[in-house]
């Protein structure tokens, strides 16, 4: 059987913080380094409301100088978890993602950051806690990962890898390996922790056969 998250309170505006190749998913943390003045400004609004919430999104292109650049329409929300001041001016937070949303307009505001309406419907089931076993093939995700890390010269912890469950393995992966911003934003969007398995696996074996030593990591 499936749980109910703990409640809290969604709301229907949220400030944004679109961060290129940077994603959050449900239930996975993500740390961030907050050194703009508009971020530190958003950062410092967020911890003084009630769900302390922020909407993580991508840039769908870079902006033209001086314009803002247009927005993916799904995100995910994350909740302050953690945030600490730094002696250099900066933040540091640890965000615990919630639930994705799809943005439905943007306001105009007079705060430095952007905010927008969003709209949580599509994504209810990200407010569910999953079975800790999402019958994913788990040997072929870590065979996978293995072969992207060697071919690159990188190791893994993974004590602490296997030891947790499907969705936070899955989502956790999709989220701090280097895959283009689109192909991330694919394994956002999907809709079941089994299909952005199979995507995160068939992405991390054509990242593998496609690297190329020479091009300092990218994969073409």
């Amino acid at each position: 059987m499936k749980d109910k998250i703990d409640t809290i309170v969604l709301p229907s505006i949220i400030p944004l913080f679109p961060l290129p190749g940077t994603t959050l998913l449900p239930r996975c943390s993500l740390p961030l380094n907050i050194f703009e003045p508009r971020y530190l400004k958003m950062v410092t609004n967020a911890s003084n409301t009630p769900g302390k919430l922020i909407g993580m999104i991508q840039p769908l292109n870079n902006a033209l100088e001086g314009k803002k650049p247009e927005l993916y329409t799904t995100g995910c929300v994350g909740k302050i978890e953690h945030m600490e001041h730094t002696n250099d001016n900066r933040i540091e937070i640890m965000l615990r993602g919630i639930t994705r949303f799809r943005i439905k307009s943007e306001l105009d505001t007079t705060t430095p950051y952007r905010q927008a309406t969003i709209d949580f419907d599509e994504y209810k089931n990200d407010l569910e806690a999953p079975e800790h076993n999402c019958n994913i093939n788990r040997l072929d995700l870590l065979a996978g990962l293995s072969d992207y890390l060697d071919k690159r010269g990188l190791s893994a912890d993974y004590s602490g890898i296997e030891g947790a469950p499907d969705e936070i393995l899955v989502n956790t992966l999709s989220m701090i390996i280097p895959f283009q911003p689109s192909e991330k934003q694919a394994l956002v969007e999907t809709e079941s922790i089994q299909s952005r398995n199979k995507m995160l696996l068939s992405l991390l074996k054509m990242a593998t056969v496609t690297f190329d030593p020479s091009s300092n990591g990218e994969h073409h």
